[in-house]
């Protein structure tokens, strides 16, 4: 475990023992990138950012993700608002998990995840029997479920509520004959974005845990005026908390809906594009419901 703050350590110890595990060094960031070359194992690298980490933590965040992307660690990063663009930069590995500002269930849901899945990956490059191999991987994920159940009674309810992702296609298809009758603009994709934000006037924005539909307008509208989109700006735009966007960004990603693009001018940030598959998508949706009548803009 790796931060400058004795704070932020000491919560996220304390998210490693609710899922039954052991820290076995707690260092400042500066003493990490030794510690990490000398380890033999660690299920997991937990990483605790600050905003005044300079170039010794944005070191450590290409080096976590060099080692996640050759099999050696799994690893969860904690951040504040501030480093989103930072980070995302440097971070383009599955096997590490990225938070923002997050809570203590937050935290241990991710490291005990993380755990599970590196001790996942080492059993299947052994000797040890399929059977051995399915017991012990039901036993892990048994345990932290129980742990993670056990936490959550500790938590408010707002903090419990998170959205399930699905299989989403990757390919689109408008309905034949159906196409614009006059060319989409940015204008009329944020009438409908005022539109959905004003739900929640009238119902709790926990009900409306799922971002995937407020990133995909934000960003039609983007691409139809040229705009450059920061995951920052993306993630304020998805009206959730910072942590659930991110997850979403890298979902749809890997689903080929978004696209990230390095920014030419400050190698410390991308940019989320729609792919070109996702824009015909929401093209042929604007089509579909100006022919219908449900669209008027």
């Amino acid at each position: 475990m790796f931060g400058n703050d004795p704070g932020a350590r000491a919560v996220a110890a304390e998210a490693v023992a609710n899922v039954g595990g052991r820290v076995s060094a707690a260092l400042p960031i500066a003493a990490a990138g030794g510690r990490l070359s000398a380890q033999v194992r660690v299920d997991a690298v937990m990483v605790e950012l600050d905003e005044d980490g300079g170039a010794a933590q944005e070191g450590l965040v290409e080096q976590v993700n060099a080692m996640a992307r050759d099999g050696a660690i799994s690893a969860v990063i904690s951040m504040p608002l501030s480093l989103i663009d930072a980070v995302m930069a440097r971070v383009d590995q599955g096997n590490v998990t990225l938070l923002c500002e997050p809570t203590v269930l937050e935290r241990a849901t991710a490291i005990g995840l993380a755990c599970a899945n590196r001790r996942r990956r080492l059993h299947d490059v052994g000797v040890e029997a399929d059977a051995d191999r399915l017991q012990r991987l039901s036993e892990e994920v048994g345990r932290i479920a129980r742990a993670l159940a056990q936490l959550s009674e500790t938590q408010p309810e707002a903090a419990r509520t998170r959205s399930m992702a699905r299989e989403m296609p990757q390919q689109f298809r408008a309905e034949p004959g159906v196409l614009l009758d006059r060319p989409l603009t940015s204008a009329t994709v944020r009438t409908v974005i005022r539109i959905r934000r004003l739900r929640d006037q009238f119902f709790a924005d926990t009900l409306f845990a799922d971002p995937a539909w407020d990133m995909l307008l934000d960003l039609m509208a983007a691409r139809i005026d040229r705009q450059a989109v920061a995951v920052s700006s993306l993630c304020i735009a998805a009206a959730v908390p910072a942590t659930t966007a991110l997850r979403w960004i890298r979902m749809m990603t890997e689903h080929h809906m978004f696209v990230r693009r390095a920014d030419p001018e400050d190698g410390r940030r991308i940019f989320i594009e729609l792919s070109d598959a996702a824009a015909e998508g929401m093209t042929a949706f604007f089509a579909a419901a100006r022919r219908t009548g449900a669209l008027s803009v």
